[in-house]
């Protein structure tokens, strides 16, 4: 670890001391309770889907709604980071967001519960906060590994919601506790924990390893230097990145919203059962995504900016090919074994993506995070369109979806460095890998 006013040349997991490491910590947690609560709701499906009398087109608004306003959300909020910084947004997020999630047990009609999973999609927009603050605290030669750890393990949530809610429920009502009380009572505990953490995040984080935005101003240090938001939005580099974030995130927002159904629906698996066997999908990001990451540093090492984006192109392609076999598969334990495979290659796409943002735009560094960060939810609406129509089978669409994957591997091709930028990175990484040697 460099001196704490630097960005940090390395990862050392056992240290909750330093400024960099407790961002690290604090922004993965955090990144987790809220994925906990965004889809804390979709293993408890089928039992809201009973008894709410919902439609199979009703139950795919529910799931558009809930990454529809994370889209405009996750723009938002990178503009924020760059100017108030990320400490602040990342604690009044979570707080204001722990509401609705403790408060969907609210609803008790069809519309009441689309504007609940409405409200909460918000919190998904912590996803660019994430990434932000970890990518202001760690040099070149392992930012990407750093953004990919705290975004993956962050996405574990999605994973382990999937396993636990329903467990939670199974204890509800074995406590005596009716199904109407249970699912409506289990989505209380995420909300707590949001709030908490929300309050945790103020005291115990800071925006940047020279400090808090607010006071480096005070001091009249700017926190970052600002580029004008109309180089970003023109940057055909920024929206292949977001459709191609679409087509990796997007891709896990939809099978983390849709999985339990489909196992419970199409192979006959019970509720909890469902939930498990969904669960391995999003627990494949303890690793998967950080791994992603590191193979992305490791390209810019040996081959610089380029080298990190062939990298993505190839794990994207491989992604496509493996969710288009999945669709196919109708025996079981193949299809278990084909979900950990193509989860594999989603989420190190993921990781991929976000060690190349850094580099895009430093003085945006924020917006072009809550851009391509939006490119997510935006694939993930646009899914949701597929597996709420009633003419296309769940087969169908995850047949489409991975054809659509496939096509979008191919906008790396977009994804260009000037040589300037090149030398300019180059630099950036001898300088880091030195300071890392040193330390």
């Amino acid at each position: 670890m460099t001196a704490s006013d630097q960005k940090a040349v390395r990862i050392r997991l056992t240290d909750f001391k330093s400024v960099p490491m407790r961002a690290f910590h604090m922004s993965w947690f955090a990144f987790f309770l809220a994925f906990f609560g965004w889809f804390g709701i979709a293993p408890l499906m089928p039992i809201v889907r009973d008894e709410l009398g919902l439609t199979k087109t009703q139950v795919g608004n529910t799931i558009i709604a809930s990454v529809a306003i994370t889209v405009i959300a996750r723009l938002f909020i990178g503009w924020l980071c760059d100017r108030v910084g990320p400490r602040k947004t990342y604690a009044w997020m979570l707080m204001l967001g722990s509401l609705p999630v403790a408060g969907i047990g609210l609803a008790t009609t069809y519309e009441s519960f689309l504007l609940f999973r409405l409200a909460i999609g918000v919190i998904g927009a912590s996803f660019v906060i994430t990434q932000y603050h970890t990518s202001v605290m760690f040099a070149p030669n392992c930012v990407g590994t750093a953004n990919a750890t705290t975004a993956g393990w962050g996405n574990l949530g999605g994973g382990v919601t999937q396993m636990v809610m329903p467990l939670i429920l199974v204890a509800l009502t074995g406590l005596g506790v009716n199904e109407f009380w249970g699912w409506r009572l289990a989505m209380v505990i995420p909300g707590i924990a949001l709030f908490v953490t929300g309050i945790a995040y103020l005291k115990l984080t800071q925006d940047s390893p020279a400090g808090n935005y607010a006071d480096l101003r005070r001091e009249r240090k700017e926190a970052s230097e600002k580029g004008s938001i109309g180089e970003v939005v023109r940057d055909p580099r920024v929206w292949a990145l977001f459709v191609i974030y679409g087509a990796c995130f997007g891709v896990e927002l939809t099978i983390n919203n849709i999985a339990a159904l489909y196992f419970h629906d199409h192979f006959g698996l019970g509720v909890a059962t469902a939930g498990l066997v969904a669960g391995l999908f999003g627990l494949m990001n303890l690793f998967a995504r950080t791994l992603g990451g590191v193979f992305g540093d490791r390209a810019g090492i040996k081959r610089g900016l380029r080298g990190r984006v062939a990298f993505l192109g190839i794990v994207l392609l491989c992604e496509g090919l493996a969710l288009m076999l999945f669709s196919r598969i109708d025996l079981l334990p193949l299809a278990i074994a084909n979900l950990v495979v193509f989860s594999l290659f989603t989420q190190m796409s993921e990781g991929a993506t976000y060690s190349v943002v850094p580099f895009i735009n430093k003085r945006n560094l924020g917006l072009v995070a809550g851009i391509v960060g939006a490119g997510g939810n935006a694939g993930a609406v646009a899914a949701g369109f597929l597996f709420r129509s009633e003419s296309l089978t769940t087969q169908s669409a995850l047949l489409i979806l991975g054809a659509f994957v496939c096509v979008a591997s191919f906008l790396v091709l977009a994804v260009r460095f000037s040589p300037v930028d090149e030398t300019s990175a180059r630099a950036d990484m001898e300088a880091s890998l030195a300071a890392r040697s040193v330390g």
